[in-house]
This record gives C-alpha cells, sequence and structure tokens, in this order.
C-alpha cells in the first residue's frame, strides 16, 4: 500500500531511526546516496533535498547544477545490516528539476515515460522478473573462488550457503519477494531470484538487490561482483529477464485459442523486442566486458531468435500450464546484471511496444540448437547475431531512433559519449594476452 508522509514519520518513531539514506543512481545505474538525520524527514518529504548534479554521472553542467532529491514514500525500508538502535533506513528518490518538474536526466523517470506509453496503450501493469547471477570472491582484487560447485550444488563445496541465506533474510526484511535461490554453473557463482513485480517497483528491488548482495558479503568478509565475466573460460553472469503486460488482471500475452497459447499481442511485443535487440544492446549489456559474456557456448544467447524450450535462442517462451494463463511470458536472456535497471527495462518496453503498435511478424520459431549450425547456415534462415563489442553495439545504438526517443534529448547524447569513451579507453589498452602472444617472436 502507498505510504502516505505520517506514515512514514510514524515508522521511524517506532524503529528508532536516526538517519534516512537517499538513493538514487547515476546514468549508468551505480547507486549514488547521501544521508540525513531523522529531524530533516519531514521537510525532505515535503520539499526534497538539493545536491549538485554536476558531480553526477550524466547529470547536469556545473552552470546548471542544483538539482532535488524527492524521497519515494513508497520505497522506505530499514537497512537490516545496520544496528537496531539508532537505525538506518533508506528511501528512493525521483530526481526534479529547481522548480520541481521531473529531471530528463534521472534514470527512474525513463522508466516512468516508458509505462506511461504503455498506460495509453491499454496495458495497466509491465511485469519483470529478472534473474540476477553474481560471483563471491576472496577479495576485490582477484578472482579467487570461494567454492568449485556446479549448477544447483547441494555439498559441502557450496560454503556460501550461509551468505545467500542471510542475503534472502535481508531482501525481505526490506520489502524484496524472494523466490528461491542456489549455486549456479560457475564455480563461486549464485542466484537468488525475486518474484515478478511492476516493473517500476522491480528496478527498484534490482538495485537494492544489488547493494544487499554485496552488503552481505563484506559482512562475512568476502566480495560480490556482478561484473559479467570476472573468469575466462567460465559461464559469465546474466540477468534473463521475463516480461509480460497486462492489462487489469488479464494477461494479454496469453490466448487460449491459440495453438501455442500465445496472443497475438505477445507475438508483436516479441517481434519487437528481436527487430530491435540490436538497437538496444548497449543498454542491457553496457560495458565492455559485456562482450566477453556475450560469446557461444557459455550459455549465453547472441543470436537473434526465439524459441519455446531452446536456450540458445534470445528469447524463450517458458512452455504454457494448465491453469498457470498469468505466467505466460517471454525471458530475454542477453542482458546482464551490470545494466541500469531503469533503462534497461524502458528500452525492452519500447521496443515490445513498437512491435504491437505497428504490427511486427514474429519470424519463425527456433528449434535446433543455434550453436551447432554454421554462420552459413545461420544466414539461410535470416538469424542475425548481437554486435561482439561495446564498440559495435554503441555505434548501432547512436543511429537508433528507438533508443532516442526511450532515453529522451538528455540521457541519450551523453550515454553515447560515455560509452564511445569507454570503448576508446579499452581498445588502446595491450593486455597481458597480446604480450603473451606476440612480445617473443615479433
Amino acid at each position: 500500500m502507498a505510504k502516505t508522509k505520517q506514515d512514514i514519520l510514524k515508522l521511524v518513531k517506532e524503529n528508532d531511526v536516526k538517519f534516512i539514506r537517499l538513493w538514487f543512481t547515476d546514468l549508468l545505474g551505480q547507486v549514488k546516496s547521501f544521508s540525513m538525520t531523522e529531524g530533516e524527514l519531514e521537510g525532505a518529504l515535503e520539499r526534497g533535498m538539493g545536491f549538485d548534479g554536476s558531480s553526477i554521472t550524466g547529470y547536469q553542467d556545473i552552470e546548471e547544477s542544483d538539482m532535488i532529491a524527492m524521497p519515494d514514500p513508497d520505497t522506505f525500508s530499514l537497512l537490516p545490516w545496520r544496528p537496531k538502535e539508532k537505525a538506518v533506513a533508506r528511501m528512493i528518490c525521483n530526481v526534479l528539476n529547481p522548480d520541481k518538474t521531473p529531471y530528463e536526466g534521472d534514470p527512474r523517470y525513463v522508466l516512468k515515460r516508458a509505462l506511461a506509453r504503455a498506460k495509453d496503450m491499454g496495458y495497466d501493469h509491465f511485469y519483470i522478473g529478472p534473474e540476477l547471477e553474481f560471483f563471491y570472491f576472496k577479495n576485490d582484487e582477484g578472482t579467487q573462488v570461494l567454492d568449485k560447485g556446479g549448477y544447483f550444488d547441494l555439498t559441502t563445496l557450496d560454503v556460501a550457503s550461509d551468505l545467500r541465506r542471510e542475503t534472502v533474510l535481508a531482501l525481505e526484511q526490506m520489502g524484496v519477494h524472494v523466490e528461491y535461490s542456489h549455486h549456479e554453473v560457475a564455480p563461486s557463482q549464485h542466484e537468488v531470484d525475486m518474484r515478478y513485480d511492476d516493473a517500476l517497483k522491480m528496478a527498484d528491488d534490482v538495485i537494492t538487490y544489488r547493494v544487499v548482495v554485496k552488503e552481505i558479503a563484506s559482512k562475512f568478509g568476502v566480495y560480490a561482483t556482478f561484473m559479467p565475466k570476472p573468469i575466462f573460460g567460465q559461464n559469465g553472469s546474466g540477468m534473463h529477464t521475463h516480461q509480460s503486460l497486462f492489462s487489469g488482471n488479464k494477461n494479454v500475452f496469453y490466448d487460449s485459442k491459440s495453438k501455442d497459447f500465445l496472443s497475438d499481442d505477445a507475438r508483436c511485443y516479441i517481434s519487437g523486442l528481436l527487430k530491435h535487440s540490436k538497437e538496444i544492446c548497449s543498454i542491457f549489456a553496457q560495458t565492455t566486458n559485456s562482450y566477453k559474456r556475450l560469446v557461444p557456448g557459455y550459455e549465453a544467447p547472441v543470436y537473434v531468435a526465439w524459441s519455446r524450450r531452446n536456450r540458445s535462442a534470445l528469447i524463450r517462451v517458458p512452455l504454457y500450464h494448465p491453469g498457470q494463463e498469468s505466467a505466460t511470458r517471454c525471458e530475454f536472456r542477453a542482458a546482464d546484471p551490470a545494466c541500469n535497471p531503469y533503462l534497461t527495462f524502458a528500452v525492452m518496453l519500447q521496443a515490445g511496444l513498437d512491435g504491437i503498435e505497428k504490427k511486427y511478424k514474429v519470424p519463425a520459431e527456433m528449434e535446433k540448437n543455434l550453436y551447432h549450425l554454421s554462420s552459413e547456415q545461420r544466414a539461410e534462415q535470416g538469424i542475425e547475431t548481437l554486435p561482439d563489442s561495446l564498440g559495435t553495439a554503441i555505434e548501432i545504438t547512436a543511429k537508433s531512433e528507438l533508443v532516442k526517443k526511450t532515453l529522451g534529448e538528455h540521457i541519450f547524447p551523453r550515454f553515447i559519449s560515455l560509452k564511445q569513451k569507454e570503448w576508446d579507453e579499452y581498445r588502446i589498452q595491450v593486455p597481458q594476452h597480446e604480450l603473451d602472444k606476440y612480445l617473443s617472436i615479433l
């Protein structure tokens, strides 16, 4: 239920809250935070708190740097890893201009705009269920693993069980509904799955999830990372993203009269995601390291196709089970957990809505293992490939009207500029691999 100002003030008093942290993200999805005492809370709930936007990546220029962080009361939560006496709470903020209008550089506002378009088209809910994977390492100076367990292992090899347990408990205390947790495929790789929710709530939950995972790891003296591909030769960390559209309580992706139970809206939505996948790739895979994960053979789909059971395809449609009409959905499998969830969910939604609005025709389902097909065979079937580097991805994004429309006139050029700079910094490096390969023979 929505919380009022009085609800928040009451919770603060009942829980002996002394400090309130205000959270928001920069353009790249990194959580930014500053703290205030409970005495400032009432004023902050009414007027917001001012801060310098010129110091935040992707925000304002220095000559127009005044910004306001306006706390969203619905995001109030105690931080369970902090002491209960003189407790600490947090609220996620909407970023505003000094005149209290929404700031176009706020990633949260980008998602709100996309959701408003969905609402105008008759869709009340855009449900998201992301699966974020991550690694535990001994520290942040290397990739020394804690275990050598594998997928779903329940053995003494999985020494991170207590870490996952404490993480789940902390998430649930913060209002994040967890379905299950388990060891992933690679050594020391793990996953805690959140139950699907409305996209804005889920984007808030994703940034909360990443903070909680890292805080609990630190409490145990280890390091958690959402880096997409930290270990050569092992699976990287993905963020498979389940998504569906509802009108009221009706899942518009479901059609009982269809042979495969998928509605026309679902097919067009999937087609929109496929058609625009290369354009939005730099959003859902935004680092140079992301493209070390997006290679064939490590469960990271790079081929632009869809299927109901084939996990080598970019989009998978889980099989329908009788009585579970509400669970009909598509799963986008290429995103990684280092992305900005607000921007990622927004571009996915806008791509799907374009598919529905313009009635894109969905391509034939791909049932074969795409990794086993030759490049010629894939070309014959019209199956394209995602960009193989951030440089290529950002070139495609820079030409995308869909991404420009989604991100807006403020964020779009700043995002392109930041990513082009990141790619330029990366491509001129001389890695150890090149020294090992060439130094002694050239």
